[in-house]
């Protein structure tokens, strides 16, 4: 009964943040430079505070079931994938067009999209962290504490995010990017209280679970703010930079959600979730805009 409620508060998170946060970082036509990375660092902050609202229904239960967990998880990497396609991919091949012939533009992208996969697994490869199910990874993990580890994970998951959103909004396409981070934000809704679960259920204190959960989520603003600022001072890298940020989320989507919402033997409520999830975000980048 508890975890129903639990779902019950995301689910009113989700439609409140669609409510609210679209009149809120909409803005009325074409934002100019000076006001990118400020657009961008609002949205940003509005994913942390979803992250941070979706650790509460964790006030009423201690548990997930592995099967909600995994539902949740596939959700997430559904609303990931959809927005890699349609918020980053497409509009990265319409600006490389602008400067390069199509099949110029389609390698531009591409390489793009590789370099960003590539420098998350140079990340994840070398950089010592911790997962719930697959434990640790990375260079000499073993002199750190555990909770280190945990925020350095969450790090290398919760930055491609951020470095979205604030790519989307130097596109100049404050409609799309506003989707986009509407997509994020409800897709942090059930990370944050998976994320503050899963703590919980490995030793940590409720109170110590809702604050690493709540705090998982201050990196998006950060990488909004830099991906705003380095494509807006350098606009020809706008394609490089939604190409990029695509790679770096399908990492994530790949080596970390998926896998692991496959684990636990759930494989159809975690596809269920992600097809769900994809389908809000086409919603999303489509009908809203």
């Amino acid at each position: 009964m508890r975890q129903w409620l639990g779902f019950a508060i995301l689910l009113i998170g989700a439609a409140l943040l669609l409510h609210q946060g679209w009149r809120w970082i909409k803005p009325a036509g074409v934002i100019g430079q000076g006001s990118v990375i400020a657009m961008a660092l609002q949205a940003g902050l509005l994913a942390a505070a979803a992250t941070a609202f979706g650790t509460l229904p964790a006030l009423g239960t201690r548990s997930l079931s592995a099967r909600g967990q995994d539902a949740l998880m596939g959700f997430g990497a559904g609303v990931m994938l959809a927005a890699c396609s349609f918020s980053l991919i497409l509009p990265g091949l319409e600006a490389a067009r602008e400067h390069a012939t199509p099949t110029g533009a389609a390698g531009q992208v591409a390489l793009a999209v590789l370099l960003g996969a590539w420098a998350l697994m140079a990340l994840d490869r070398w950089l010592p962290h911790e997962h719930f199910i697959k434990g640790r990874e990375g260079m000499d993990p073993t002199r750190l504490r555990r909770t280190t580890l945990f925020v350095i994970a969450v790090t290398l998951h919760n930055l491609p995010e951020g470095l979205a959103i604030g790519v989307a909004f130097a596109a100049n396409d404050p409609v799309a990017a506003a989707s986009l981070s509407l997509a994020i934000a409800i897709q942090d809704l059930p990370e944050g209280f998976v994320i503050a679960v899963a703590l919980m259920t490995v030793g940590y204190s409720r109170r110590k679970a809702l604050l690493l959960g709540a705090a998982s989520g201050l990196v998006e603003p950060v990488g909004a703010v830099l991906g705003a600022w380095v494509v807006s001072a350098w606009p020809l890298l706008l394609p490089w930079g939604l190409g990029f940020a695509a790679g770096a989320m399908l990492f994530v989507i790949s080596h970390e959600i998926i896998p692991e919402s496959h684990r636990k033997g759930h494989e159809r409520w975690a596809t269920q979730g992600l097809m769900l999830g994809f389908a809000l975000m086409m919603v999303l980048d489509t009908a809203l805009g």
